[in-house]
């Protein structure tokens, strides 16, 4: 299958379709042209924008009033988050990423290389050479996107409970879109307290606002199956190539403290708080990757299984959101704005019943 990155991101999970073609099947092939240790690091340095993009995205949109529901009161929401990638995450320097000795760039004058949300450019040759410096394998790093703003889904579900009490779960079951596409899925819990409610007396009536403690995690997974088949002329053990897929699950942690006042239908909100977020991602099943080369300079290939694994906390610092939410009957508008390494927007639309 074809490079696919002039795609277009019409729904969140788009961006994982995005993800997978890039690297899972004519760009993922190339990089693991080279050893399992540098493919990872390749990979890590390309997607560094989109891992931390989607753990931002992860962490956000939880909570747009401090106020807890009333008992058995609930909404239903629908969110989506674009965060902001940064210039200096737009490229990166090849020579820089610790790549080993018999990985470096054809051209000693072009190391510079965009990442994922880099510009949509011809990324920087590797040449993949043996211990008597013979080159046996030439691949281009991938383009990038021009996609500078990263979106994350957010579903969820609110309930009101007892003594301040407020508990929102985050879902979507296993999807599988297809061979092409991938399967994703989506799950996840936050609990928010209503602070003044608990102090008895006056404290409660006289304060003009309200204030609220919080925590969520979610995690989103996502697999593709592969299809990377030995390269072309190269010589090397039979082996089972069925069994590649990639398979990632990001997972993100979000507390805050969150002050909000209610003003008629309008309700602004502003919080703080501290949030983390990681990435487990690989390349499963066997590969075939060139290794040297025979007596006759024909490519020779040894297979590697499980080549590609990312195991990184990607986001760990703090956060503040500023934003509102709009109750119309029953109908519910979010909006909101995040500043931290990656600012981030915020938007949704939600159903509920009662306060």
């Amino acid at each position: 299958m074809n490079n696919i990155f002039t795609s277009r991101i019409t729904l969140a999970w788009l961006l994982m379709l995005c993800f997978s073609q890039a690297n899972a099947q004519s760009d993922v092939s190339e990089l693991i042209k080279s050893s399992p240790e540098d493919a990872t690091k390749l990979a890590q340095a390309y997607l560094k924008p989109l891992f931390k993009g989607f753990g931002t995205g992860l962490n956000t949109g939880w909570n747009n009033t401090a106020h807890s529901k009333n008992l058995l009161r609930f909404d239903l929401r629908f969110g989506l988050t674009g965060a902001v990638v940064p210039q200096k995450d737009e490229s990166f320097d090849v020579t820089k990423i610790g790549l080993s000795s018999n990985i470096r760039p054809t051209n000693a004058s072009q190391v510079v290389t965009p990442t994922f949300s880099g510009p949509n450019n011809t990324g920087v040759e590797l040449g993949v050479y043996d211990s008597n410096n013979r080159l046996l394998e030439r691949f281009s790093m991938p383009e990038g996107t021009g996609i500078n703003l990263i979106p994350a889904p957010q579903l969820q579900g609110t309930i009101g409970l007892p003594r301040g009490l407020e508990f929102t779960l985050r879902a979507m079951p296993k999807v599988n879109l297809g061979d092409d596409i991938g399967a994703i899925g989506m799950f996840g819990g936050g609990l928010k307290v209503e602070v003044l409610p608990l102090i008895s007396g006056v404290a409660d009536k006289l304060t003009p606002v309200d204030i609220a403690v919080a925590l969520g995690y979610t995690q989103f997974n996502f697999s593709v199956p592969l299809n990377v088949p030995p390269p072309s002329g190269a010589t090397g053990p039979s082996g089972d190539f069925s069994n590649q897929k990639l398979e990632a699950q990001f997972s993100g942690i979000n507390t805050e403290v969150i002050i909000s006042k209610r003003l008629l239908v309008f309700t602004p909100f502003l919080s703080f708080g501290y949030n983390t977020a990681k990435t487990d991602a690989g390349l499963k099943g066997n590969y075939p990757i060139v290794t040297g080369a025979n007596l006759l300079g024909r490519p020779t290939y040894t297979v590697f299984t499980d080549p590609v694994n990312i195991k990184q906390t990607d986001i760990s610092g703090f956060r503040t959101n500023l934003g509102f939410q709009l109750n119309l009957a029953f109908f519910r508008i979010y909006g909101s704005y995040s500043i931290a390494e990656y600012n981030a927007f915020n938007g949704g639309l939600g159903f509920g019943l009662g306060k």
